[in-house]
């Protein structure tokens, strides 16, 4: 049996219009052109301060726009988007109620007009906007221990709203930001942070023998914070930490022993000693 899950908090935000597509390129962190049937991409809307706001995967269908996102952002991002408008020729009409976000992994043999590969990672699974919930289909909790194991973030779950910076949250091994595209809102806060190697912190996987504690619980790396805790689904979850707290050091939550587990798709600056 194909491992599939339904998300009853992902809605769907339609964009129609001709202009939809240059419009929205305008205003998020990756490539909108990219995004054609069988081929969906992962984006953010930031602060003009390069500071996350949402982050959605982009459907090329028929003739709009699907943005895949959390369904209680749906009314911000409709009025976020709506002050840019000005004169394009672009509409937002919020279609959760008619469709339903669904994951597929180790499912290579899904096709579907609805459906395509998550761009982040091969292991993500495709995901398809249906016209209807497939019955048989797990709850979001189990994609949710799938999705802890291999260290995505889940929006608002994982990062806070005018605070997280991008590269802080893996988006730029996860294919969720064009560096060619030209420019786009939060720009350059973006690029700067890259190119100055500005990322003091990561939100990584980490485990633990019991339940981790409620979100933004204080990591602890002897007497010094090192970070806190965000998503969690039994002793899995995820916390965002210092760089240098990444270094096999024992970490903890009160009393609780924590390990930070960083995955393979994750690029780190270099340790080591420079050469003599």
């Amino acid at each position: 049996m194909i491992p599939m899950a339904y998300l009853p908090a992902r809605g769907v935000l339609e964009l129609s219009g001709e202009d939809r597509v240059a419009f929205l390129q305008g205003l998020v962190s990756n490539d909108v052109a990219e995004a054609a049937p069988g081929r969906i991409v992962w984006a953010a809307l930031l602060t003009p301060q390069g500071k996350w706001l949402a982050d959605f995967f982009v459907h090329a269908h028929e003739e709009t726009l699907r943005l895949d996102c959390e369904r209680a952002q749906v009314p911000m991002l409709i009025e976020r988007l709506s002050r840019f408008r000005l004169r394009s020729r672009v509409e937002f009409a919020d279609i959760s109620h008619k469709v339903g976000v669904h994951v597929f992994w180790g499912a290579l043999g899904v096709t579907s007009r609805f459906a395509a590969p998550d761009p982040r990672l091969p292991e993500a699974g495709i995901r398809a906007i249906l016209p209807e919930r497939i019955a048989s289909a797990s709850t979001s909790e189990y994609y949710d221990a799938h999705r802890l194991s291999l260290g995505l973030p889940d929006g608002s779950r994982d990062l806070d709203a005018e605070k997280t910076v991008l590269l802080e949250a893996g988006f730029d091994e996860l294919h969720g930001i064009s560096w060619t595209k030209g420019c786009y809102m939060g720009q350059e806060l973006t690029a700067r942070t890259k190119y100055r190697g500005l990322v003091k912190r990561r939100l990584v996987p980490v485990y633990t023998d019991v339940a981790l504690p409620a979100r933004d619980t204080p990591v602890m790396a002897g007497e010094l914070q090192v970070g806190e805790t965000k998503s969690s689904l039994g002793g899995r979850g995820m916390a965002l930490l210092r760089i240098e707290a990444l270094d096999g050091r024992p970490l903890h939550c009160g009393a609780m022993t924590l390990t930070a587990q960083v995955p393979s798709w994750m690029q780190l600056p270099s340790t080591e000693p420079p050469a003599a």
